[in-house]
């Protein structure tokens, strides 16, 4: 990718890691001018969110605070992960799951 589609994309990138709200606020950004950039990392933060959810059903009915910790720890490594190369302008898939998600949301 060249700099200018990564510096074109970069804001919509990192606004996608910003809670639930941050990949639709993300999406819409990225709707008119498709940037590849962004949508590389709204598809890898809109498969972390859903992964967080889903991990947290799961959890909950454990009721145990190690579980529920491990949880929020293996979510918070691969956020940072995704957050990080968007900021430093690169298109890294998250560890274990990011390949998946680039081919799940691949309509994005």
């Amino acid at each position: 990718m060249t700099d200018d589609l990564i510096k074109e994309g970069k804001t919509a990138a990192i606004t996608s890691y910003i809670l639930f709200i941050g990949v639709l606020i993300a999406l819409s950004m990225n709707s008119e001018t498709r940037n590849r950039f962004a949508a590389f990392h709204i598809r890898q933060a809109l498969g972390l969110t859903i992964t967080f959810f889903s991990l947290g059903l799961i959890v909950s009915n454990f009721d145990n605070l190690m579980i529920s910790f491990s949880m929020w720890i293996f979510i918070f490594v691969l956020w940072s992960y995704g957050f990080m190369s968007a900021i430093q302008g690169k298109t890294r898939a998250i560890p274990l799951l990011g390949n998946w998600f680039q081919k799940v949301f691949h309509f994005i």
